[in-house]
């Protein structure tokens, strides 16, 4: 099975938080200047750099295995005609999740502008558009959780725990954009505590749904950017209040619950035949 050539698992996540953290730690420290606006180029560039970390990571792991690369290529336009109801899902789930969410809202007292089209977005992002990184950020980050990342702990765990393993270790990755003035993780904790709680929470029932689509494709690894820039854009896109996104997350954990129930061969047994 070619998942078993996915063998570095240490290495691939180790490297994929070291080099981040050491530019976001630069970009945090000169965001805390008093002239910090003088650094606003380089501030954008470290963040950028930071966020291609884990695809250099993956990039060198894929030149050093040609059967890695074939495989590479060959996820990248896996479309099968039996499947194409995932792909919908993959559009779908994170719009229809947000909007359920907000609508909830409405029975506590929330306002119903939430569903206004604001057209700005909740954070700042240097000299790029705030855009440019709703919809960049996905492409970078999937181009390394979902074609090295996830299968290397796939290689040795089944999915219920490689899913379980990478919530943890994407929460805490994305720690040091909090001390980043200005960048979004850094305006959650501004927000409060079980808002920032929140985030990291709503990370597991996504990546949970997120690989369930994965390998229900066929590993095609389009798929899990399309539902990453979906969650990107559309929980940004509308006046949401924040308890609404919290109210999102127990969506999502339903429906996590759900799938898992149902696909339970698929989460907890060791071989899967699509990792052939």
């Amino acid at each position: 099975m070619i998942i078993q050539r996915y063998r570095y698992p240490f290495r691939f996540y180790f490297l994929s938080a070291a080099i981040p953290w050491f530019f976001w730690a630069i970009a945090a420290y000169l965001s805390r200047l008093e002239n910090s606006a003088d650094y606003l180029l380089q501030l954008s560039a470290l963040g950028l750099l930071g966020l291609c970390g884990p695809i250099f990571v993956a990039g060198f792991f894929f030149l050093k295995d040609r059967e890695l690369l074939n495989d590479l290529k060959k996820r990248c336009f896996n479309f099968k005609e039996p499947r194409k109801v995932y792909f919908a899902l993959a559009l779908l789930i994170m719009p229809g999740s947000i909007l359920l969410a907000m609508a909830i809202s409405l029975l506590f007292g929330h306002s119903i502008e939430q569903f206004a089209v604001t057209g700005s977005v909740s954070f700042t992002s240097g000299v790029f558009p705030a855009w440019f990184f709703l919809l960049v950020a996905p492409l970078l980050e999937e181009l390394a959780w979902h074609t090295y990342g996830t299968d290397c702990l796939r290689q040795r765990f089944n999915l219920f725990y490689t899913s379980i393993i990478f919530s943890f270790y994407w929460a805490f990755w994305h720690v040091p954009l909090a001390f980043i003035e200005g960048y979004f993780h850094n305006n959650l904790l501004v927000e409060g505590l079980i808002y920032n709680l929140n985030f990291s929470l709503s990370i597991f029932p996504f990546v949970f749904i997120m690989n369930w689509l994965y390998f229900k494709t066929g590993r095609n690894i389009l798929v899990p950017i399309v539902i990453h820039m979906c969650a990107n854009f559309f929980n940004e896109i509308f006046a949401t209040h924040p308890d609404s996104k919290v109210i999102q997350t127990g969506l999502l954990l339903i429906v996590c619950i759900v799938v898992i129930y149902r696909e339970r061969d698929m989460f907890f047994k060791r071989e899967d035949p699509s990792m052939s």
